[in-house]
């Protein structure tokens, strides 16, 4: 047994020396290392540049990144929510009326679900809301529609002047009986002779107003295809298959459609996006015209680490005013967004570093800027002893 032990020991010795003679990193002696300032502060500056580039890239191991793709965008029957929020520093709450219409024919003329006004003053602070009826019901009964004045035992029901849509259609108030010449396609000349726009003074509420601003906010849910909203003044209406504003009740020769968009998106927010027209800015110095935005809408969706997916868009835009010219009047006062869609879909997608990967660039890190540091070293150092070697050569001559 002893014979079979001895046996194997030069076996596994051999089998040692083999291993052996593979080293790729051969030691050498203590004794035999030169040690050199240069080599001191040359280690010393990689190894802050190592640990620089290793913090970097931890950084960059620990934070998401986000992958950016593009792709037609397939997508059918969706809804576009616009968010919008415009201060209007010269345009009365009371006349300014939002629209929105897209290429398939629908429209939503004098939007009012979902949307907020806030009169403002010239230094742009809030004033406090006041009662529809500013000017006060007259102490006059109300015209029915008969002719007569209401009585204490009859049911109020006032006349649409001619605008009725049925025998037993009643018009209460100014805003009915506007809304109803707004579907026959008729305007309001003097309202005064409207008794509903009388008793409520809506003329004098204009009146009251005069001077003050609009901050207009909220958002409109729209088909997902080109269309356009916009701010204007006057009840809008179709006649001859165009659209008109209804401008004669306000008596006005002129509107100020200067204004500040405070925010507008199409869509959810979602982390790093901009909106190219928040804070935007435009001040009107003709006496009438239109100021237009044309958009470009690009459809977007966002997928966070926890993959929640956020659909939104993001958008371009370019502008241009018309103005009057000559003062014929060209264009209806107001401003309008034209929105179109791209048929690209942009995709972020928020994603970790795999740890291999992450291993293979500290990997890299430590290699390179070793092997760096060794060239420069030894650059360095023969250079020292070549030219000692000069100075010396040159003493002894």
């Amino acid at each position: 047994m002893e014979k079979g032990i001895a046996d194997r020991a030069p076996a596994m010795e051999g089998l040692l020396s083999k291993l052996r003679s593979l080293d790729a990193y051969p030691k050498v002696n203590e004794d035999f290392y030169s040690r050199t300032l240069s080599g001191g502060i040359i280690t010393l500056a990689s190894s802050v540049v190592m640990l620089l580039l290793f913090v970097s890239e931890l950084r960059l191991y620990l934070h998401a990144v986000t992958e950016t793709t593009l792709r037609v965008d397939t997508s059918r029957g969706e809804t576009l929510r616009i968010n919008f929020d415009v201060t209007f520093p010269a345009l009365q709450c009371s006349i300014i009326s939002l629209d929105a219409m897209d290429i398939s024919g629908q429209e939503h003329l004098d939007v009012k679900h979902d949307i907020f006004k806030q009169r403002i003053d010239v230094h742009g602070n809030v004033i406090a809301t006041k009662q529809d009826a500013v000017g006060g019901m007259k102490v006059e009964q109300p015209l029915q529609r008969h002719g007569g004045r209401l009585e204490h035992n009859e049911t109020y029901c006032g006349s649409c002047y001619g605008a009725e849509e049925s025998d037993e259609q009643c018009c209460n108030s100014c805003e009915d009986v506007r809304e109803a010449y707004r579907k026959k396609g008729w305007g309001v000349s003097n309202p005064d002779l409207i008794d509903q726009c009388k008793r409520e003074g809506f003329l004098q509420s204009i009146k009251d107003e005069e001077g003050e601003g609009c901050n207009i906010y909220g958002f409109l849910e729209v088909n997902k295809v080109a269309g356009n909203f916009h701010f204007a003044p006057g009840k809008s209406f179709q006649k001859a298959n165009v659209h008109v504003h209804d401008l004669l009740p306000f008596q006005k020769d002129s509107f100020n459609v200067s204004h500040k968009i405070n925010k507008l998106s199409f869509g959810q927010r979602f982390p790093g996006v901009v909106n190219p027209l928040d804070g935007a800015q435009w001040m009107q110095h003709s006496s009438y015209g239109m100021y237009q935005y044309f958009i470009k809408v690009v459809p977007t969706v966002y997928t966070d680490i926890n993959e929640h997916i956020i659909l939104s868009n993001q958008f371009s835009v370019t502008e241009h005013f018309r103005s009057s010219e000559s003062g014929r009047i060209q264009a209806v006062p107001g401003v309008f967004f034209f929105y179109d869609l791209s048929p690209i879909k942009v995709t972020f997608t928020e994603q970790h570093v795999s740890f291999l990967h992450f291993l293979t660039n500290v990997c890299a890190i430590v290699g390179g800027v070793f092997t760096v540091s060794g060239i420069i070293d030894s650059f360095v150092y023969h250079g020292q002893r070549a030219i000692k070697k000069k100075m010396e050569i040159g003493k002894f001559n």
